[in-house]
């Protein structure tokens, strides 16, 4: 069973960032990391479900003609609006959404997955995957970046998220990177 939105709807009831995107370390420093691995300097659509107050969401506008963004949770998805208009980032979009809602874009050249994918069981990760990649264009490029803490909210580990995606015949790894807090990969879509 996924992670029931009312945990989410709870954790953002109490703290306008409760994972502290905007001002932890490691979250900065794993946003940075995350940037740093995408092979293209430029990149036309990105699409990034699960956007929570839109930190990296931000820092995705500087290397992308447009930005789609999304999160279940409406003060979570007004927040990363706020943060784009605020910073005067018009290419930016960022409505309140599932991840595999109908957007306004056929596909993306940039699919970002960060911190998402463990929310859902392993034994659904196959056909989410699955999912979101059909949203990815050949050749476009597909990030995925989990911690590898453990915590009661994850429906599975980070680890579990890396090798689902690693096992898919449609993606070419580009970039591994492993730290003892989290793993970062980087795909070309096939």
């Amino acid at each position: 069973m996924s992670t029931p939105g009312h945990y989410f709807r709870q954790m953002y009831s109490g703290a306008d960032d409760p994972w502290d995107f905007a001002g932890s370390w490691y979250e900065l420093r794993r946003y940075g990391l995350l940037l740093a691995s995408l092979p293209d300097q430029r990149y036309r659509v990105c699409f990034e479900p699960a956007c929570s107050v839109g930190v990296l969401t931000e820092m995705l506008a500087g290397r992308c003609d447009e930005v789609h963004a999304v999160d279940v949770i409406d003060t979570a998805a007004d927040q990363a609006r706020r943060r784009a208009d605020g910073a005067g980032l018009d290419h930016v979009h960022v409505r309140t959404a599932d991840a595999l809602d109908p957007w306004p874009r056929q596909s993306c050249d940039l699919l970002v997955l960060s911190e998402f994918l463990y929310y859902t069981p392993v034994d659904g990760l196959d056909e989410l995957i699955t999912a979101l990649l059909q949203l990815a264009e050949p050749g476009g490029t597909v990030a995925a970046c989990h911690w590898l803490g453990r915590s009661e909210d994850h429906a599975c580990h980070g680890e579990d998220v890396h090798a689902a995606l690693a096992r898919r015949t449609d993606l070419t790894r580009l970039v591994h990177h492993r730290e003892e807090g989290f793993l970062l990969d980087v795909f070309r879509r096939d």
